[in-house]
């Protein structure tokens, strides 16, 4: 395994990470809040800027390439304006897209209103890819997947993944890791990845409640060894994130910093982990940086990304 305080940028930069999952478009509407509408009891927002910006397992990718890593983006999008633009936005990062088109999906975008540097409103554009979409892109997957040192899954809930089991499978044959942001209550999918990043409400969803961290860490193994996973990874928010594996557990306190935006946070933390573990650092050695760059993009307002100077030099 490479040692964290040897990995040079020349390092990060030969690892290939293969990003799979549902890919948006950030739409953002900026303006000025200076009335209540006479029609109803809604701020009138005078939009004076617009702005687009790469969503959900396109950010992902995004702050892989940032780190300084490779990054590869399979994903489905619709024919459409939307997806036409995302694929330029994407093109631009230096991420290799390769997009799979259903003409019949709406590629999905998020319309965020921000007034006075608050989200007033955010309306959601979206519908589910084809099956015969899906399985193109598991072909597509298979071609794509020798070329790269680690998967990660992000799963947004859009119907992207449906073949996810199928693609585990084959990466985990080829000695690949596999990082997974998980969606939903049935974990069962995803067995057999090398890790699960679950934040504490989605972790909740699937085992319940805790009482106590000996309770948490009873259930946490129970379901690490039920699904055959390498590790769980619990990111807690204010409480840092807590490493579940065969060896017992690795805690890391979150960075005290300002908490401005937390959105894609965990798009950051598991990018991350991704970009390092690709690089040939452990999972238990990538944890402490991850965690950091997740307290940084926090500071940030929107989806956001580290680089390399803030992650090990800032």
């Amino acid at each position: 395994m490479t040692n964290l305080s040897a990995l040079s940028r020349a390092q990060l930069a030969t690892a290939q990470v293969l990003v799979v999952g549902d890919a948006m478009l950030d739409r953002y509407w900026y303006g000025a809040v200076d009335r209540i509408s006479p029609e109803a009891p809604v701020p009138v927002v005078r939009v004076t800027r617009e702005e687009e910006r790469i969503g959900a397992s396109a950010n992902v990718a995004y702050n892989v390439v940032t780190l300084g890593a490779q990054a590869s983006l399979l994903t489905v999008v619709g024919e459409d304006e939307a997806s036409h633009k995302l694929e330029a936005l994407v093109a631009k990062t230096g991420i290799k897209p390769h997009f799979g088109r259903d003409a019949e999906l709406k590629t999905t975008v998020k319309l965020r209103v921000i007034g006075r540097q608050q989200q007033l409103l955010r309306m959601d554009f979206e519908n589910t890819p084809k099956s015969e979409i899906l399985a193109s892109q598991s072909a597509q997957f298979a071609t794509l997947l020798p070329k790269h040192d680690a998967v990660l899954f992000s799963d947004y809930g859009k119907g992207g993944l449906a073949h996810v089991q199928d693609m585990i499978t084959l990466a985990r044959s080829q000695n690949k890791i596999v990082l997974i942001d998980p969606k939903g209550s049935d974990y069962s999918r995803y067995r057999g990845a090398s890790v699960l990043t679950p934040n504490r409400a989605e972790l909740q969803h699937v085992i319940g409640d805790w009482t106590s961290e000996e309770d948490l860490r009873t259930k946490a193994h129970a379901l690490r060894e039920h699904l055959a996973l390498d590790a769980l990874l619990l990111t807690r928010s204010e409480e840092g994130m807590t490493l579940f594996d065969a060896a017992g557990e690795l805690h890391v306190s979150a960075q005290a910093r300002e908490v401005f935006d937390v959105t894609g946070a965990g798009d950051t933390v598991i990018a991350t982990l991704a970009a390092l573990c690709a690089a040939g650092l452990s999972l238990r050695d990538a944890m402490p940086p991850a965690n950091r760059a997740g307290g940084i993009v926090v500071g940030k307002f929107g989806t956001a990304t580290v680089s390399y100077d803030e992650l090990f030099n800032g």
